[in-house]
């Protein structure tokens, strides 16, 4: 290699490090925004140095010129418009987008190499495997994250979408497909390999996301977000970049720990959630409401609240989706503010599959510049909701609901935050609906339980001018 060549590969090396750094900053809130930072300058630096190479070799034509900047400039300005203007509760679609695109990317690298080699032959098994398992990551997590991004953005049915046969498909697809990665391995240069295994592969994405519910969503995207890095660090080695191969595989263990993590907070295996059929989308309002026709409902006004909240020594809030919808986490974080200041110990009980992807509401949460210090964890608030005088649940359903604790149910087993354990509970709710498990939620129907039926984000401003009375 040349100088140039030789600069440019410690770069990329040096970009490597700033990832893994990146990553181990990611650890805790407090310096996850720097390692975000220090991971994107790196990326930058890695482009650079690329499109320095590229100028050095001098291989590329006025049109590849013309293409690849065009490219960089629509990528750029999508990239510059969602982080601006996408809101945090299209979050979860942004980041199947982005997995779509990420896969994507990467099994052109392995099309184009296997396409324009002048002696495929010569290729040989350390490119043409994981070239072919790169086209079948790549292909899978691109058309599976559509259809996540789809089902999340109610483009596609978020109930589990069967049809006769599906079940057989997907376990034929796959064999499908290794079979067409051996083909595809022993002759590198057939083109019908190549085409048959990169449908096959989209085929199997679709056919594979379809059926799994709304409810087992956060782990979907986290599984898609480890397929794309499985496929980035494939494309690493079919163009023996080393850099690419350790930003590809952290992306794969993290995002693959990351799934383990929230299919144990579901009490689900990763196999259970492949197979599907668990979670309905979003629910629709019940008309018998929790606990049958007979069950009573508590309903509260923002006055009753806000002599309650006033008057407690602990509270807990409990964020949940209709936080996110609601764009409601400054009021929270205000109403906070203000028990905090009156002497009120407040925390927040974070569940680990709130929302719609992992860590939705720990986002939420530090945009409106809640302390570190007041959020917990599952288990820490769990241990600490029999101390609480009121519960306040904001928008949180399947992850409070009381019936995971009996068997014969949809999310029997799963880990719920004990809400009911406080001495009082208060939910802010616009109506009964259920939640992506499709099920009613006895905590609404608890003789502890107070209903505030309304919108997020006015029923906690009007919490926090009543209780600015009472402590005014």
């Amino acid at each position: 290699m040349d100088t140039v060549s030789n600069a440019v590969h410690y770069v990329f090396l040096g970009a490597a490090a700033c990832f893994v750094l990146g990553l181990h900053l990611m650890n805790h809130p407090r310096t996850a925004r720097r390692g975000n930072t220090v991971s994107a300058a790196a990326m930058a630096a890695a482009i650079a140095a690329t499109v320095w190479l590229v100028i050095h070799q001098g291989r590329i034509t006025a049109t590849g010129w013309a293409v690849l900047i065009a490219g960089g400039l629509v990528g750029a300005a999508l990239g510059l418009w969602a982080a601006r203007e996408v809101r945090m509760t299209a979050m979860p679609q942004l980041v199947s987008v982005f997995n779509a695109v990420g896969g994507g990317a990467a099994a052109l690298i392995a099309v184009n190499d296997l396409l324009q080699t002048d002696d495929p032959a010569a290729l040989g098994a350390r490119v043409s495997l994981p070239g072919a398992l790169d086209i079948v990551i790549g292909a899978v997590t691109f058309s599976g994250s559509l259809v996540a991004a789809g089902k999340l953005q109610g483009l596609v049915p978020g109930a589990p979408v069967a049809f006769p046969g599906a079940r057989l498909l997907n376990v034929l697809l796959p064999v499908s497909f290794a079979a067409g990665t051996v083909w595809l391995v022993l002759e590198p240069g057939s083109r019908a390999a190549l085409c048959g295994l990169l449908a096959v592969a989209l085929l199997f994405g679709v056919t594979m996301v379809l059926p799994i519910g709304g409810a087992d969503m956060p782990v979907v995207i986290a599984l898609l977000n480890a397929f794309t890095g499985s496929a980035v660090a494939m494309a690493g080695f079919v163009l023996d970049e080393t850099a690419l191969i350790i930003a590809g595989m952290l992306v794969s263990s993290s995002g693959g720990i990351l799934t383990k993590l929230m299919a144990e907070a579901m009490n689900r295996s990763v196999a259970a959630v492949l197979v599907g059929g668990f979670g309905t989308g979003d629910g629709a309002p019940s008309a018998a409401g929790a606990g049958g026709p007979g069950a009573a409902v508590r309903s509260v006004s923002a006055d009753d609240v806000a002599v309650q909240l006033a008057y407690a020594r602990k509270v807990i809030f409990v964020p949940g989706y209709g936080l996110a919808a609601a764009q409601a986490q400054h009021e929270l974080a205000d109403l906070a503010e203000l028990l905090t200041a009156h002497g009120v110990d407040v925390s927040y009980a974070v569940h680990p599959v709130a929302g719609r992807m992992p860590g939705h509401m720990n986002v939420l949460l530090a945009e409106a510049n809640v302390p570190y210090t007041q959020l917990a964890e599952m288990d820490e608030a769990n241990a600490v909701f029999a101390q609480a005088d009121v519960a306040l649940v904001v928008g949180a359903n399947d992850v409070t609901n009381p019936i995971a604790r009996r068997p014969g149910n949809a999310i029997s087993g799963m880990p719920i935050l004990d809400v009911d354990r406080a001495r009082s509970v208060v939910v802010i709710k616009r109506s009964m609906g259920h939640g992506y498990a499709g099920i009613d939620n006895e905590l609404y129907t608890d003789a502890k339980t107070g209903m505030f039926f309304t919108d997020a984000k006015q029923g906690l401003a009007d919490l926090k001018a009543a209780v600015a009375e009472f402590v005014g």
